[in-house]
């Protein structure tokens, strides 16, 4: 007990280092964010939302003209979601994997102990779950495993019959059968992904292209800023694009620190990532981001941010590199921790939410006040981000104490046009819709598809 007590004594007394933003989140978000000088602190600022879970009958605070249900509950930290033609809704129960070189010395320590203290310190369920709505009412009535034995599984596509699934360290494919409940088939693994026992950031995301040919899979960096040397970030800090017959793989784009969410606009030819960017800087730095991705292209990590703005942290410099960063279409806000992304179509939550992405942001420990720790809308027009501020869609996952209920991740369109989001320390996949949506009488799934 005495060993607890002094960690979370540590812990408080860490929480009242560093700095306090002087700006909005506002102020970090559109297309134009403001982007002051960097700060340095002896240490760096540490404000975590202690995880708590949803009080008896507490849910999040849906937008206007919508309401929020729970699609299912008790689930074991769902994070990633993926909704099958047929309209069954796979969920990824996961959490990082076994990685001790990336908890080795002080700090090591002290950022397992926030991991722990936001919610993200238990083991990993490793497994697919199947969650089915059979009456159409918006609430799953059948749960199936469908994928178990995996490792740290995050991203999820169906490609015609096969199902592919990012674990932590590589693609791999599975038969599928429309309407099945469970996969019982080893699998095959289609190509190997950055992984180790360093592994910064762990999850990998995948979607297919339109015409099914090839995957792009995210791969975070290893670091904050490279701080454990550049030789640590190989094949890191990007997006690969593999080819779905012969698994081979290339590099699509490069110096994203954290990308993870991943979509095509209504056209289906410009892809979108979300990117979560770097630490320990001020709390007003850096603006997570929402951006295009070009192939070839290099977006700053970790010699510069936001497009060509220096971070002198990093040695040695590559000026000549930073010349060429692009800069990213629109900000989300400092330290919102922007993960899930999905385009609008398809959804029935109101003509406000027409054309545009919706975001999940899980809310992040280095900024005070905190950011994220809400679902938001991004406007488009055209094929671009509108100017101004996001929209929000669910919030509410904070405590007036700061305690958080509840830290949205992965966001997907169902079949009926409700919004899932999947609530890793709430344990709950919620189902956001029209606030009429009752009234209606969909067509219930069918485990036979369409």
């Amino acid at each position: 007990m005495r060993g607890a007590s002094a960690s979370a004594a540590l812990l408080l007394t860490l929480a009242g280092c560093g700095d306090v933003a002087e700006l909005p989140v506002s102020a970090g978000s559109g297309p134009h964010p403001q982007l002051p000088p960097p700060r340095s602190t002896l240490l760096p600022t540490m404000h975590i939302a202690p995880a708590k879970g949803w009080p008896e009958g507490g849910a999040p605070l849906p937008a206007t003209g919508t309401r929020v249900t729970a699609f299912a509950r008790d689930l074991d930290h769902p994070r990633w979601l993926l909704v099958l033609p047929n309209g069954d809704v796979l969920v990824a129960e996961t959490n990082a994997p076994e990685r001790p070189d990336d908890r080795t010395g002080i700090k090591g320590w002290v950022t397992g102990m926030v991991m722990k203290r936001a919610g993200a310190g238990v083991p990993s369920a490793n497994r697919i779950t199947l969650l089915r709505d059979t009456d159409g009412d918006g609430t799953a009535d059948v749960r199936s495993v469908l994928l178990q034995r995996l490792n740290s599984p995050f991203g999820m596509a169906l490609v015609g019959d096969r199902l592919y699934v990012a674990n932590t360290d590589a693609v791999v494919r599975f038969p599928y059968r429309t309407g099945a409940l469970e996969i019982t088939d080893g699998g095959e693994r289609v190509t190997d992904l950055p992984g180790g026992t360093l592994n910064h950031h762990w999850t990998k995301n995948l979607i297919a292209s339109p015409d099914g040919s090839k995957l792009y899979v995210t791969v975070g960096s290893n670091s904050n800023v490279a701080e454990n040397g550049i030789e640590a970030e190989e094949g890191r800090a990007a997006i690969w694009k593999v080819d779905v017959a012969s698994g081979d793989k290339r590099l699509f784009a490069t110096g994203l620190r954290n990308p993870n969410g991943m979509a095509w606009d209504g056209t289906g030819r410009i892809s979108w990532t979300v990117v979560n960017e770097r630490d320990e800087i001020g709390s007003d730095l850096v603006p997570d981001y929402l951006t295009s991705v070009d192939d070839g292209g290099f977006y700053g990590w970790p010699y510069s941010y936001y497009g060509q703005h220096v971070d002198r942290r990093v040695e040695p410099q590559k000026p000549e590199l930073v010349a060429t960063a692009r800069v990213p279409d629109y900000a989300l806000g400092p330290h919102t921790a922007s993960l899930g992304l999905v385009w609008s179509a398809g959804n029935t939550l109101g003509s406000g939410f027409a054309q545009g992405m919706f975001i999940g942001q899980h809310g992040s420990w280095n900024r005070k006040p905190h950011s994220g720790y809400k679902v938001i809308f991004v406007p488009f027009e055209g094929d671009r981000p509108a100017a101004g501020e996001p929209i929000d869609v669910l919030t509410g996952f904070l405590s007036g104490d700061g305690d958080a209920y509840g830290r949205p991740v992965g966001v997907a369109i169902d079949r009926k046009g409700g919004l899932l989001v999947a609530d890793d320390v709430g344990n709950t996949v919620w189902r956001v819709s029209a606030a009429d949506d009752a009234s209606r009488s969909p067509a219930p799934a069918s485990p036979a598809g369409n």
